[in-house]
């Protein structure tokens, strides 16, 4: 079972993920908080596979509590992606997934089982949305991936999830994975959204 904390500080937010996670033989809903406080509460109290963390709560915000959390439960953000900047602290303070409030139930779970597989962390128009809106460098930053690697990032920073990186490269998914393992650990990244994020810094996606 796939054990989830939703923090939200509208009721009416909670109740609904709640309905549509609880409804799937696979996930569990373990804990609700209405404030980065409560969250990060009832995060250490339940010890969640996943908290849905909301971004503008009272008291402390999904931001803060985030960054408290990270470590030890994957975080998906929610956000309504009014506010850039905050997605991109957000992303720097550990998150492992961004899901719009107003996706659909497919997408929601999608986003919950995707954080706890490594795999598909943003679906893709988000994650052009999202990256796209980045503040990129002058010039690119230097890196030591191999050809391959590359060819790998640019599909994950697209929102590829890893079949299809496998499909399109024509290798299998255990390559794709151990290529993700090794950009992992050369750039230094927490997760799959860093090294999208970097990829698009780095001016890398589109480029041949």
């Amino acid at each position: 079972m796939i054990r989830v904390l939703v923090a939200d500080d509208q009721a009416m937010v909670r109740t609904g993920f709640g309905m549509i996670l609880g409804a799937e033989p696979d996930i569990e809903v373990v804990a609700e908080a209405q404030d980065g406080v409560e969250a990060v509460s009832e995060a250490r109290r339940t010890k969640p596979d996943v908290a849905l963390m909301d971004i503008r709560m009272p008291r402390m915000d999904g931001l803060e509590a985030l960054k408290q959390i990270a470590n030890d439960v994957h975080v998906v953000v929610c956000t309504t992606f009014d506010h850039d900047e905050y997605v991109h602290t957000a992303l720097k303070n550990g998150a492992c997934g961004f899901l719009l409030k107003d996706a659909g139930p497919n997408l929601l779970i999608e986003a919950v089982r995707a954080a706890v597989t490594g795999d598909a962390l943003i679906s893709p128009s988000i994650t052009v949305r999202l990256l796209q809106h980045m503040n990129a460098p002058a010039q690119q930053q230097p890196h030591n991936l191999s050809a391959r690697e590359l060819d790998v990032v640019r599909l994950a920073a697209v929102g590829r999830t890893n079949a299809e990186i496998a499909q399109e490269l024509f290798i299998s998914i255990g390559t794709v994975k151990t290529h993700l393992a090794s950009v992992q650990a050369k750039l230094d990244a927490r997760n799959r959204v860093e090294i999208a994020a970097w990829a698009w810094e780095a001016r890398l996606v589109g480029q041949k």
